[in-house]
């Protein structure tokens, strides 16, 4: 035979065929929008490094809380722009704080979206740092005590899901603990499983008002981008804790983790194309270097390929809307 029995071309031929044998698919069903809340009424202010994205106070998040609902994106992720910062971040346990007053907000209207919250101390502490910092370190133990004290302000609030980011030891159990012995024995944890320390976070925190303050690194305590077992060990501890969902970060330079950590544990796992990634596609994008549209949404199909059953993504909107006016 001169030539190969079969050619997978043939497949390829129109856009029916295709279709017919696409095997993964963009849907909204597994979509978490992330939001920032600041104080104030009215205000919506664009982040100068994430074009679309905006710093908001709690009645216009409630506006747009409206629109990615009938979008049919299931939930969204809050953070807090506090008032004031203090080395302890104390402003996170505040129940009046930017934070819970989204989430009362949000319930008032009665949408049905879920409302995951991020916990974390990197928004509220002055250093911008995810803990406390007690004799030059990262004190692990005592920041585990507000964190655990955030979610429970985050879940009295009305919060469905709190998703604890620091990559502190413990974190989970200790969370999990304090939300049980509260009687919040339905609010479920989502848990930053294998959060690196990288370099795609920059938009995040200038998002949040931490760039500046930052002083030093993090890689004490989120992990190295070299190291995919290590991965595993701490999403196995968070499942061993109680986490019910596990989160790798950042996402398309992880997927192979994604792919390990779902192979692995079976569990629901989402991944978070973060900052960094949104913007590096918006910029090529606004300077004519590739076609962002198409970008967009072949970096979201990687996550699906790679086993994520869901991503944080602050393209939700845009594809919620190529989706319904074409949908797959």
């Amino acid at each position: 035979m001169s030539f190969p029995l079969h050619r997978p071309r043939r497949l390829r031929r129109t856009e029916k065929l295709r279709n017919l044998v696409r095997e993964r698919e963009i849907n909204t069903a597994g979509f978490i929008y992330p939001m920032f809340v600041c104080p104030g009424t009215k205000v919506r202010k664009e982040v100068s490094s994430m074009p679309g994205i905006h710093q908001q106070s709690a009645d216009q998040i409630v506006e747009e809380c409206r629109e990615v609902e009938a979008l049919g994106i299931p939930g969204i992720i809050l953070f807090g722009l506090p008032e004031t910062k203090d080395p302890r971040g104390s402003s996170s346990l505040n129940a009046d704080g930017v934070v819970p007053k989204a989430i009362e907000a949000i319930r008032k209207t009665k949408l049905k979206l879920l409302v995951i919250t991020d916990v974390c101390l990197c928004e509220y502490t002055d250093h911008g740092h995810c803990g406390v910092i007690e004799d030059g370190e990262i004190a692990n133990d005592h920041t585990l005590e507000i964190l655990a004290e955030q979610a429970l302000t985050h879940a009295r609030a009305g919060a469905d899901i709190v998703a604890p980011s620091d990559m502190m030891d413990g974190r989970v159990g200790a969370i999990r603990a304090a939300l049980d012995q509260a009687g919040f024995l339905d609010v479920q944890i989502m848990a930053y499983a294998a959060k690196y320390a990288s370099a795609f976070y920059g938009p995040f925190r200038d998002a949040i008002g931490s760039a500046k303050a930052l002083t030093g690194d993090k890689r004490t305590y989120q992990m190295d981008s070299a190291n995919s077992d290590e991965a595993l060990r701490e999403v196995e501890l968070d499942i061993a804790e109680g986490a019910d969902m596990v989160m790798v970060k950042p996402g398309m330079p992880y997927l192979d983790v994604v792919r390990r950590v779902k192979e692995a544990f079976g569990m629901p796992t989402f991944a978070y194309q973060v900052s960094g990634e949104y913007s590096m596609i918006m910029a090529a994008a606004q300077n004519g270097w590739l076609d962002g549209e198409k970008a967009m949404m072949e970096s979201l199909i990687a996550f699906k390929r790679a086993g994520a059953c869901g991503v944080l993504t602050y393209f939700a909107p845009r594809v919620a809307e190529i989706l319904r006016r074409s949908p797959p």
